[in-house]
């Protein structure tokens, strides 16, 4: 039998098509089970290519692991379901924790191929940009990427980001956006 989705409550925050649905324990746990248990959950269709890139076994377990913290809500990851009829859910975008001790996050995000080039990354990263910057102990949203990402850095350059450098790992790179240069 189906579950109502309103025997589930999320964190939410929308923007101009997307509802961006913060991840929980439960809804990573339905995810890693399959079989439509994540569409009873978040009443949307979910296509075939589920999961996009970069958003596998591993990078769901390290989310179940930092979601044990209740006050790693919302600095998790975020289900990325597009308002268009019909409402699918089309990628993720997120942090890889809370604000360290200087006030940083990092962001990262991930569509599925037959959505990329449609606006979407951009929108859910200002979206949730906008929401670290809620928290006044957010002083800057980071990202990497390797060089050769055209994509992935257009998408950060069109929400503000600048170029700092180099990356935590060889061959990456670092972009960021400081709360002081939106001032």
């Amino acid at each position: 039998m189906a579950e109502s989705p309103r025997e589930f409550s999320f964190s939410v925050v929308r923007s101009k098509r997307l509802k961006l649905i913060a991840s929980t324990v439960d809804l990573i746990n339905r995810d890693v089970k399959g079989g439509g248990r994540l569409t009873d959950a978040l009443a949307v269709h979910i296509p075939d290519e589920w999961p996009p890139d970069l958003y596998g076994p591993r990078a769901m377990q390290y989310a179940l692991q930092q979601l044990g913290d209740p006050a790693e809500q919302g600095w998790s990851f975020w289900y990325l379901v597009t308002e268009e009829e019909p409402c699918g859910l089309i990628g993720i975008c997120g942090f890889k924790g809370r604000p360290d001790e200087v006030g940083s996050v990092e962001i990262g995000y991930s569509i599925l191929t037959s959505y990329q080039e449609q606006g979407f990354a951009t929108e859910a990263v200002a979206r949730l940009v906008a929401w670290a910057f809620s928290h006044y102990n957010v002083q800057e949203v980071c990202a990497e990427t390797l060089p050769h990402l055209d994509k992935s850095i257009r998408v950060l350059e069109k929400n503000g980001f600048t170029l700092t450098g180099a990356g935590s790992e060889t061959g990456v790179i670092r972009y960021s956006l400081k709360r002081s240069s939106l001032d």
